[in-house]
C-alpha cells in the first residue's frame, strides 16, 4: 500500500522533505561562516495552505451556514512574521551569525521530529485498523 496516495501522508512526507532541504541550507550557512562575502541563505517557508490545496483529498469544505470561513481580516490578532535582517556583518562582508543559524538548526530538528512522530502514529493507527498493529 502506497501511503503517499493518502493526502495526509503526502503532506507529512512533503513537510519532512522540506525540513531535509532546509537542514542542507542551514548546514551550508554554518560551513561558510568564515567565507568572505558569503551571505546566509534560507529557503521559502513551507506553505501548508498551498500543499493542502494541491491535495484533492483534504480540501476543507463549509457545508453548513454556521461554518466559519477561516480567514482573518486585516485587523486580525495574528501579526505577520517578518524576516529580520542579520544584526552582524563581518568586515569581509560575511553576514552569517552562528548563534542564529544554530537556533534555526535546533528548531528545524524539533519540527522534523514532530512530523516524524505524527507520521509514525498515523501508520500505527492504520496498522491497528487493519488488524496487524499488535504490539
Amino acid at each position: 500500500m502506497d501511503l503517499n496516495k493518502i493526502g495526509l501522508f503526502r503532506l507529512m512526507s512533503d513537510k519532512m522533505a522540506w525540513h531535509n532541504q532546509r537542514q542542507e541550507v542551514l548546514s551550508q550557512n554554518v560551513a561558510n561562516a568564515d567565507t568572505p562575502g558569503y551571505a546566509a541563505r534560507e529557503i521559502a517557508a513551507f506553505d501548508f495552505k498551498k500543499q493542502l490545496r494541491a491535495s484533492s483529498q483534504l480540501m476543507p469544505v463549509a457545508d453548513r451556514s454556521g461554518h466559519l470561513s477561516g480567514t482573518l481580516s486585516k485587523g486580525g490578532t495574528f501579526q505577520e512574521q517578518r524576516e529580520r535582517q542579520p544584526y552582524e556583518t563581518a568586515p569581509d562582508g560575511n553576514d552569517v551569525v552562528l548563534e542564529e543559524q544554530m537556533m534555526k538548526v535546533g528548531q528545524n530538528s524539533m519540527e522534523y521530529q514532530t512530523v516524524t512522530n505524527l507520521y509514525r502514529k498515523q501508520v500505527g493507527l492504520l496498522k491497528t485498523a487493519l488488524g496487524s498493529g499488535r504490539q
